[in-house]
This record gives structure tokens, C-alpha cells and sequence, in this order.
């Protein structure tokens, strides 16, 4: 099959009758049904048969058809490698992600650092999810990325820029006031309260739930959200208490919440993610000094802030 046979063979799949595919791929209805004719001629089987004035794939059609689609994603992701790569050649242009975790506090500390050097430069930020973040830097999409615990890639090199660790955000109230003077509570000491947390599958999650059966603690989970700011929301509203990274804890607010050391640490590296063996671009390079800094700014806040 040609590239062209494909492509018609996908649309008819997909909508059913050939003048909904002529449309979907803006040809003629003509065009469409010449082209479907050649590729069963050339195969030497019927793609389709017609049943109350739609088209119904064979059998033969039903087998070829995952194959096509795996190759309709491999071409999607050959559109997004070339648009990633119009998009490094723009001058005066940066690409940048992150985990939303940082995004609200860390990143905008960053990029006034950023501006104040290079105020020219057009920033476009994603905040996406740690595997999101793989795949779209693989992709070439953008230059560099900052998460915590990203999934290892062969295609990528990781950079500790710094090491944080998880604290426990408490509505004011809930917990013993000698605790909250205390600054510091042990997962043991939340055994009785509504948490709110991230589930297992995400990486600090299940860091969370492998300290809990270190220290043979159950903690009881009242909600289980995506983010840690839906987390810090739920906090803030009296729901629970609340365990997250201390980047989405600077964004607490002290009139509502405490802020407290959590016991056993759990450590969160924020971890720069770009390219392996390609040389980085100025703008890259200044751009991961300037969270260096911001992140390292954060964790000072809060007394937290670690060598690497």
C-alpha cells in the first residue's frame, strides 16, 4: 500500500462512507473511491463492503487496521518533531516545561530573573506531568524541562538543581497547638486526621506511602487528588491536612494554614530534564541557572535548602 492508499484507507475507516472521508481529507468523493479501488487491486482482497449505504470493513480490512493506525501516530509524531524544530529556530524564542508544581511560586521567581536578563526573549511554559514532559522533550518540543522525579529516557540527561523534601500543610485548628509550635509532626502524629494526598502512581506519592510502611503508619485518606495545589486548596478550606513538596507549600497561605516539617524526610529533588549530547542554547542555559536560583530561593523561605 502507498502512503496515499493509507491515508484514504484510514478516512474511510474512520467516518464510514466515502463522501465523509472525501471530506475529512478534502479530495473529491470521486478521488477517494479510485484510490480505494487501486489499493484492493494492489493488495488482491476487499477493504469494504457496503451495507445499508455505508461502508463495512472486511475482515482482512479489521486486521490491517491497528498496523495503520501505529503508523498514523508515528507520522503525528514526525509532525511534532519538525513543528518542535521550526519552533528552536525562531530567534529570540524559549520553550520551557514543568511540573504545575512549580509553576505557581518557583517559576515565576525564575523568569523575572530571566527577564531582567534577556527582556527580549518570548518564554512559552507547559505545564504538563512528569512522563508528559519525557515524551514532549524526545519529541523535541521544547529545550529543557523541570520536574521532580521524572521517568528515566536514554534520549535525556538529568540534573539535580536542588533538594527539597515534603511538609505537612495543616488547616489552623486541627492539630494540637503544641505540635504546631513544635514545627515538626511525624506521619504517626496524622494517624487520626483526613489527609489529602497524591495517589501511588504519582512518584512522590508512592514516596509517601513507601515512609508510611517504613514507619508502619496508616495514614487515612480522605482525598485523592491530581495536583498538590488541589491538595493545598483542600487544605486551605479546612478538609485535611495536606502532604506535599515544599515549592507548591510556598503558595500557602499563613492566615489559614501551618507549615510544618515532616518526619521522616522525604526528600523531593527538583531535577532539570533536557537533551543528552546535544550542546544547549544560551537562552537554555540561562534559563536553568535562573530556576537553579529560584528553587534554591524557595527551599531558603523555608530553611530547607540542601547542597547538591
Amino acid at each position: 500500500m502507498r502512503l496515499r492508499h493509507i491515508e484514504v484507507f484510514n478516512a474511510v475507516m474512520l467516518t464510514g462512507s466515502v463522501s465523509a472521508a472525501a471530506r475529512l481529507i478534502n479530495v473529491t468523493q470521486p478521488a477517494v473511491s479510485r484510490i480505494l479501488a487501486h489499493a484492493e487491486l494492489q493488495l488482491g482482497f476487499s477493504l469494504f463492503h457496503r451495507h445499508k449505504g455505508r461502508l463495512v470493513p472486511t475482515r482482512e480490512a479489521q486486521t490491517l487496521y491497528p498496523h495503520i493506525e501505529r503508523l498514523f501516530n508515528q507520522l503525528d509524531d514526525v509532525q511534532r518533531l519538525a513543528a518542535g524544530l521550526r519552533g528552536q529556530q525562531r530567534e529570540g524564542h524559549l520553550h520551557v516545561l514543568s511540573v504545575l508544581a512549580l509553576s505557581h511560586e518557583v517559576m515565576p521567581r525564575a523568569l523575572k530573573a530571566f527577564r531582567a536578563l534577556h527582556p527580549e526573549v518570548e518564554v512559552t511554559i507547559d505545564g504538563l506531568h512528569s512522563p508528559q514532559i519525557v515524551s514532549s522533550l524526545v519529541l523535541q518540543e521544547a529545550e529543557l524541562g523541570f520536574s521532580f522525579i521524572a521517568p528515566a529516557h536514554p534520549a535525556l540527561a538529568q540534573q539535580v538543581l536542588a533538594e527539597g523534601r515534603m511538609v505537612c500543610v495543616a488547616p489552623k485548628g486541627l492539630l494540637p497547638a503544641a505540635l504546631v509550635q513544635s514545627g515538626t509532626v511525624r506521619l504517626s502524629d496524622l494517624a487520626q486526621t483526613p489527609i489529602a494526598r497524591l495517589g501511588s502512581n504519582d512518584p512522590l506519592g508512592a514516596m509517601v506511602n513507601l515512609a508510611c510502611r517504613e514507619a508502619d503508619v496508616g495514614l487515612q485518606t480522605a482525598f485523592t487528588v491530581q495536583t498538590y495545589h488541589a491538595a493545598l486548596a483542600l487544605a486551605h478550606h479546612g478538609l485535611g491536612v495536606a502532604l506535599l513538596d515544599v515549592c507548591t507549600a510556598a503558595s500557602a497561605d499563613p492566615a489559614r494554614v501551618d507549615v510544618l516539617e515532616l518526619a521522616p524526610r522525604i526528600p523531593v529533588p527538583v531535577t532539570l530534564l533536557r537533551l543528552a549530547n546535544r550542546p544547549a542554547s544560551l537562552l537554555a542555559d540561562a534559563m536553568a541557572r535562573c530556576m537553579q536560583e529560584a528553587v534554591r530561593q524557595t527551599l531558603d523561605d523555608y530553611g530547607l535548602a540542601e547542597p547538591v
